[in-house]
């Protein structure tokens, strides 16, 4: 099924793009969610009248979401979980515990925009990257440990190696 992209959509096209998909992700995904339309002669019109409009409401969603992506980067979660001794967690940290996490720290995101590369089975520091629009991606520190006080010192321990690597960069711009 020939489908036209209303938006950019990873691994497949960018707006504007008329591309091939499997009936089924147009019929249950694409349409749905109103990121495509189907190709046909009065919807190429229509796309092409609105395809300036378009741009410019995704433009503005994008300058949004890098704003928010400033203030975003950088940030560190703490989460205290059960584990071993040897540090294996008694379960694993899902996207809505990140999700949570961000919303106690004052941003807003649900757990659909978070993606974790690698599962989160173990005490420390890892990553998850945060899609607040199809072309801003942040990544984001998860700390977890086995109390609030040991999460908090990580956390602290983390910000100050991030001060330092700040700044010789900055003493080697001036």
């Amino acid at each position: 099924m020939q489908v036209i992209l209303l938006e950019r959509i990873e691994k497949l096209g960018q707006m504007g793009q008329i591309v091939t998909v499997k009936p089924g992700y147009a019929r249950n995904f694409l349409l749905p969610k109103k990121k495509a339309i189907r190709v046909t002669k009065d919807n190429l019109a229509q796309f092409e009248a609105q395809k300036a409009q378009l741009e410019t409401v995704n433009l503005k969603r994008r300058e949004e979401a890098q704003y928010v992506a400033e203030k975003m980067a950088g940030a560190h979660i703490g989460l205290v979980r059960q584990a071993s001794e040897m540090g294996q967690l008694y379960g694993s940290v899902r996207s809505n515990d990140i999700a949570s996490g961000l919303t106690d720290i004052g941003f807003t995101v649900t757990k659909s925009q978070i993606k974790i590369p690698t599962p989160i089975k173990t005490i420390g520091l890892h990553v998850a990257n945060v899609i607040l629009h199809p072309e801003v991606v942040v990544e984001v520190s998860i700390i977890t440990a086995k109390s609030g006080e040991e999460a908090a010192l990580k956390i602290a321990e983390q910000k100050q190696k991030n001060q330092k690597q700040e700044q010789p960069s900055e003493e080697a711009q001036a």
